[in-house]
């Protein structure tokens, strides 16, 4: 069984910033695709961003110019750098791994929760 251990949520006025981070251990992290998504009160999970094996990124037309998804799989760990924070941003933050060729796999982190107040 894959985890994925995250951290970086937290209480940040609007503005503000916070970098999440999301690590694994294994030998599957640097060939899977890595994404954040969130879940508000209420709303469906959505997805934030994310960046394939080959670093190509993807992300919520929302959070464009805002938020940096970047990996380092000599640690296979994926960051979330989410500055300019809105009170809209205020959800749990999970994170995602997942590999679409075979062999095909896909795991979901704890979350953790991101408040942003006025």
């Amino acid at each position: 069984q894959v985890q994925l251990v995250e951290s970086g949520g937290g209480l940040v006025q609007a503005g503000g910033s916070l970098r999440l981070s999301c690590a694994t251990a294994g030998n599957i992290f640097s060939t899977s695709t890595m994404g954040w998504y969130r879940q508000a009160p209420g709303k469906q999970r959505e997805l934030v961003a994310s960046i394939t094996s080959s670093d190509i990124t993807n992300y919520a037309d929302s959070v464009k110019g805002r938020f940096t998804i970047s990996r380092d799989n000599a640690k296979n760990t994926v960051y979330l750098q989410m500055k300019s924070l809105k009170p809209e941003d205020t959800a749990v933050y999970y994170c995602n791994l997942k590999r679409t060729s075979f062999p095909r796999y896909e795991y979901w982190g704890q979350g953790t929760q991101v408040t942003v107040s006025y």
